[in-house]
């Protein structure tokens, strides 16, 4: 239970190489910096990205092939090199930036996973203390006279008085005969 009552300074979306910080600029830049890898990583992985890049391939690859001789500045010849080196350096920054965001993802996911731990953990208990309360309601609930046994009394009484009503006119009108 103690760990529940913690004080956490940072937001939990935060990974905690962020969190141990006590200067809040470095925080907020860290965060704008891991916000900005996730666009990255994000924006990489739609559809637009590819049809882009491919785009940009192509257009590269027929401009230097097709393209004025005094104009070109890659070579077919080669196998266009300097395409090769521009897309190694984008997988080059791509791969840490994707890594950064999916590290920033596991541990907003290890923080969720530890709230519905919790949440999970108090339900538990508010169950099991549920469960307990309608045990001891029933077990009172059986020292408590039911509405049908409270009837067969009451008749049980009003028949009772009947028979002393009963009783007591039948002793006056012998006492009143016998006058």
């Amino acid at each position: 239970m103690a760990r529940i009552e913690r004080r956490v300074s940072a937001p939990l979306d935060q990974p905690k190489g962020y969190r141990v910080s006590s200067r809040p600029k470095a925080r907020e830049s860290g965060d704008r910096f891991g916000r900005f890898t996730e666009n990255i990583a994000r924006w990489m992985g739609t559809p637009i990205f590819i049809l882009v890049l491919t785009l940009f391939v192509i257009t590269w690859m027929l401009f230097n092939t097709y393209g004025p001789e005094d104009w070109r500045f890659d070579s077919a010849a080669i196998g266009f090199t300097a395409l090769t080196l521009i897309l190694s350096l984008q997988a080059s920054y791509a791969a840490p930036l994707i890594l950064l965001a999916q590290n920033r993802q596991d541990d907003r996911d290890r923080v969720a996973m530890e709230q519905d731990r919790q949440r999970a953990e108090r339900n538990l208990q508010d169950t099991e203390y549920l469960a307990r309360e309608i045990v001891a309601l029933r077990l009172s609930l059986e020292d408590v006279a039911s509405k049908d046994f409270v009837r067969s009394e009451l008749r049980a009484l009003l028949a009772e008085l009947d028979r002393e009503a009963t009783a007591r006119d039948a002793k006056d009108q012998d006492a009143a005969a016998g006058e």
